[in-house]
């Protein structure tokens, strides 16, 4: 799903990573349950995500400013799921944070 349109100027997250092989359903429930998580953090305006049957995939948030996402990454479950990330889930990741000047669309999102 395309997240909406927000005011300019805001911030993304741009989070791109390679999962270890094999089928982890403990991943599935605990990227669900950081979605959550972050969809109650003051700032979060939306987040969009995909994954290749390769294994690799782009989750990008979105946030009004830069305080909002530092808070989000102390937070203390997050922090901890990010750590089971690098220990199971996660060959290699990358993640950038991005000021978005202007945005387009076509068609409804």
């Amino acid at each position: 799903m395309i997240a909406a349109r927000f005011p300019t100027p805001y911030f993304a997250v741009v989070f791109t990573s390679l999962r270890t092989p094999g089928e982890h359903q403990a991943y599935g429930e605990a990227a669900q349950r950081m979605v959550e998580l972050a969809s109650r953090q003051p700032g979060f305006l939306g987040v969009e995500s995909a994954r290749g049957e390769d294994g690799l995939g782009v989750t990008v948030s979105y946030w009004t400013d830069e305080a909002a996402i530092l808070a989000w990454k102390r937070q203390a479950d997050h922090a901890e799921v990010r750590e089971q990330g690098r220990a199971q889930w996660y060959q290699a990741f990358t993640t950038r944070v991005c000021k978005v000047e202007r945005d387009y669309s076509f068609g409804q999102c």
